[in-house]
């Protein structure tokens, strides 16, 4: 396995890297400001300097609920004017954005930056469970599937109708 070096590193990835550690060093909170992911680019020197396309993929190529623009990626969320955190399965994103790479390919970031996937993935997960435990509706994800279970839907509505006028 090959290990990128700094300056191979994607843009969208690096700015993928850098949102993923203010979220890991900084657990409870739940979004971060452009000027703050920007920051962190500046402070963390992943390419050996602040490239130029990091503020654009910051603020449109990376954001999975914004019309893409050249970059379609689905690494961060909008979570409203100005803030942005990583982006989670679940979350709604432009449909033209669709497929589009979440994640860096652990092969195509420098080493040091590989257990923030493997931290991604346990992120990710908590959300979605959280997500169901605290929604109304996907907490009744599968009740009453038994009802019917026997039978036929179309019987099921059919017998439940029976003496409706």
């Amino acid at each position: 396995m090959k290990s990128a070096s700094a300056v191979d590193v994607k843009v969208a990835d690096e700015v993928w890297i850098v949102t993923a550690l203010l979220h890991r060093q900084q657990p409870a909170r739940t979004d971060f400001t452009i000027e703050e992911i920007m920051g962190r680019a500046e402070r963390e020197d992943i390419a050996g300097k602040l490239r130029p396309g990091v503020y654009a993929h910051i603020v449109q190529h990376c954001v999975a609920n914004r019309s893409p623009n050249s970059g379609r990626y689905r690494m961060l969320f909008e979570t409203a004017p100005g803030r942005r955190r990583l982006f989670r399965s679940g979350d709604n994103y432009n449909p033209a954005r669709e497929g589009a790479k979440i994640v860096p390919e652990r092969d195509e970031i420098p080493s040091q930056y590989a257990p923030l996937l493997d931290w991604y993935a346990d992120w990710s997960r908590d959300n979605v469970e959280e997500r169901i435990k605290n929604d109304p509706l996907l907490a009744l994800y599968g009740d009453g599937k038994d009802l019917w279970a026997d039978e036929h839907a179309d019987d099921y509505v059919r017998r439940i109708r029976e003496g409706w006028e």
